[in-house]
């Protein structure tokens, strides 16, 4: 039996992820989070660090690492990618002035062979605001249908953190990518 086998094994017991919620800052990872789990959302402050909450989802333990999206935190990203079996990137959709700046530090990110099997979930968060670019804009945008996605699970959704429309497809859409890599029968 290879060492895959046995992680697979090990992993199907548990029934765990470790999620990283990256995007720049301002995107809404934390209200993301906060609002998926049913926290109150109207006093959240920029994060400066990194928040870990634990979730259950669809009979799945998820350790979500919420980590801060300023230029000064981003250096730090790569302490986190070890051992994570998916990404959210999310993207503040009425932000249109940085999502070059957005583009490339996902692909940046994507580009870290220690997140080269994890699978990639993008929000677009904000939809319920006025300009908000819609998710196949954003998707355009960020080239997701370009040669440096093409070997990789990845999904986007349209969202907003404040009603919450959008996460659950998107958190099912995760935990049904994942599972169908990490927890299938060997």
């Amino acid at each position: 039996m290879g060492l895959l086998s046995i992680i697979r094994k090990v992993k199907s017991k548990e029934r765990e992820c470790r999620l990283l919620i990256l995007g720049l800052d301002n995107a809404g990872k934390t209200t993301i989070l906060k609002s998926f789990n049913g926290e109150d959302i109207n006093t959240i402050s920029p994060t400066l660090g990194f928040n870990i909450k634990t979730l259950e989802h669809r009979g799945y333990t998820l350790n979500c690492w919420d980590v801060g999206g300023q230029q000064t935190i981003r250096s730090y990203w790569r302490n986190y990618f070890e051992s994570t079996d998916g990404v959210i990137w999310v993207v503040d959709s009425a932000d249109t002035v940085r999502l070059g700046d957005c583009r490339r530090e996902l692909l940046e990110l994507m580009g870290q062979e220690k997140l080269a099997g994890a699978s990639l979930m993008i929000f677009a968060n904000k939809q319920d605001l006025r300009g908000a670019m819609s998710k196949d804009k954003i998707r355009e945008v960020l080239g997701l249908d370009g040669v440096e996605f093409e070997n990789r699970h990845w999904g986007i959704f349209g969202c907003s953190a404040v009603t919450g429309e959008g996460l659950l497809d998107g958190m099912d859409w995760m935990t049904e990518d994942i599972s169908g890599r990490i927890f299938m029968l060997s």
